[in-house]
């Protein structure tokens, strides 16, 4: 056995004899303390007799461990030893002991990371889980409320406005982590946001709650979702009071209303809001029509519907005129070569200047669908009728079970309907292979204007 009293020089070079695995030279200051040299390296070791067997226990890399700290800690596992202690259990208790703490600390690092997070990841992940049973409509609105914004603007800006979209009214909150989306946070956010635009914060509110409930309901986001952030007397008390909306054509304003609308330099527009009027169907669904979708041989119109995923309705007459005379330049009915989508997306602003020029009163898209159940009235259209037309589901138990209406039904009361409109704008129902004419409309009557190249309508 090679001993000497080490130092920090000695340390340093202590050769491996040539041919030898190993070699060791013990501490004279602490018997029990040698280092061990092997191919490249050195390392304080200790040995001792326990039980009568030899216990050797590695105490660190002569590089790191400081000669002193080194002796010191051979006294210490020596005194262990006398108490018949092993050193070696101690070790591995140690190692054990420390790997826990790392394991936990790396846990609490991994919990606060997934606490901060914000909850725009846990939005997206819900968007994932819920879309597939929505409708497009709906999944558009999501986007709408948490898009980034800063993008170029691909329309016209109002006077003031940024050149870039701004960020969706949810936006700011999503940004937030989950947990500090309680109460009081959406309590202010409603508060500044419902002063300058309640109806978008009313929507997104109610898509706020939705995905809040949904959250409740993870197991993965269960301890960090607020799900009474968005009561609904929250909503009663910030949001202003929602009033019901009856924009609607008389019977009196139709002849303007279509002398306005049929005079739109676009013909796609044109055409949209007519057909929107006289089948009474929701903004998008008459926007989605594709011409798959038309079969001018049988005269019917399937429509994608929210409700029951799609209905068929008639092909009146003057609709069925004036989807003929459409341009098909690509899959949809109502093309845009402008949009992105290839089909019309905003029919308002074409509207709203006929309105302008007309001399009618503000009407919203939807506001020509109320307009459509209010005057099938006109021709006493049994209700069942004309809200099947429409879209509308059944409230009572007859409708649900004991009306079944085959489309001849159906096309008797819409083409009835159709015609009693026409006749009020003063325009002439065509019949087949025929295009509609003007006629003039008076208090006495009204006579016929023969020909479709007139496209002006004098009330008397």
């Amino acid at each position: 056995m090679n001993r000497e009293r080490l130092t920090p020089d000695r340390i340093r070079r202590l050769p491996l004899p040539e041919g030898a695995g190993q070699s060791f030279t013990w501490d004279t200051d602490a018997p029990r303390l040698a280092v061990r040299v092997t191919a490249g390296a050195k390392s304080f070791i200790f040995e001792s007799k326990l039980n009568r067997r030899t216990v050797r226990v590695t105490i660190g890399d002569t590089r790191v461990w400081t000669l002193s700290a080194a002796r010191d800690e051979a006294r210490r596992l020596q005194a262990m030893t006398d108490q018949g202690l092993d050193p070696r259990q101690e070790k591995r208790e140690r190692i054990a002991a420390a790997q826990a703490k790392g394991a936990e600390e790396e846990a609490k690092k991994i919990e606060l990371e997934r606490i901060a997070k914000p909850a725009l990841d846990a939005w997206q992940a819900y968007l994932a889980a819920r879309s597939p049973r929505w409708s497009q409509s709906h999944i558009g609105d999501h986007a709408t409320v948490s898009k980034e914004g800063g993008e170029p603007r691909t329309q016209g800006r109002r006077p003031g406005e940024s050149d870039k979209t701004l960020p969706g009214i949810l936006r700011p909150l999503l940004l937030l982590p989950l947990a500090q989306i309680d109460a009081d946070r959406v309590r202010a956010w409603l508060q500044d946001e419902s002063a300058h635009r309640p109806t978008h914060t009313r929507l997104a509110f109610g898509l706020l709650r939705a995905f809040l409930n949904w959250c409740s309901d993870r197991p993965e986001y269960r301890d960090q979702a607020h799900k009474d952030a968005c009561i609904t007397r929250m909503a009663r008390d910030e949001l202003p009071k929602k009033a019901s909306k009856d924009d609607c054509l008389q019977r009196e304003q139709l002849p303007a209303w279509f002398a306005a609308v049929r005079q739109i330099g676009n013909p796609v527009i044109a055409a949209y809001l007519q057909t929107t009027l006289l089948t009474g169907a929701r903004r998008e669904e008459v926007a989605g029509i594709r011409w798959e979708d038309v079969d001018f041989t049988w005269q019917s119109l399937t429509i994608k519907d929210k409700v029951d995923g799609e209905r068929t309705i008639p092909l009146t007459p003057y609709v069925a005129s004036l989807l003929a005379a459409l341009p098909r330049r690509n899959a949809w009915v109502f093309s845009s070569t402008a949009a992105a989508s290839g089909r019309i997306q905003e029919p308002r602003i074409g509207h709203n200047r006929a309105l302008t020029a007309a001399g009618l009163p503000a009407l919203s898209i939807h506001g020509l669908r109320r307009s459509f159940g209010t005057l099938a009235e006109w021709v006493e259209c049994p209700a069942g009728v004309s809200a099947q037309i429409m879209g509308h589901k059944p409230s009572a138990t007859a409708e649900k079970h004991y009306r079944v209406r085959p489309l001849d039904l159906l096309r008797q009361w819409h083409t009835k309907i159709e015609d009693w409109i026409l006749a009020q704008a003063g325009i002439e129902q065509p019949s087949e292979g025929r295009s509609p004419g003007l006629r003039v409309v008076s208090k006495e009557g009204s006579s016929e204007i023969p020909g479709s190249s007139i496209t002006t309508i004098h009330v008397a």
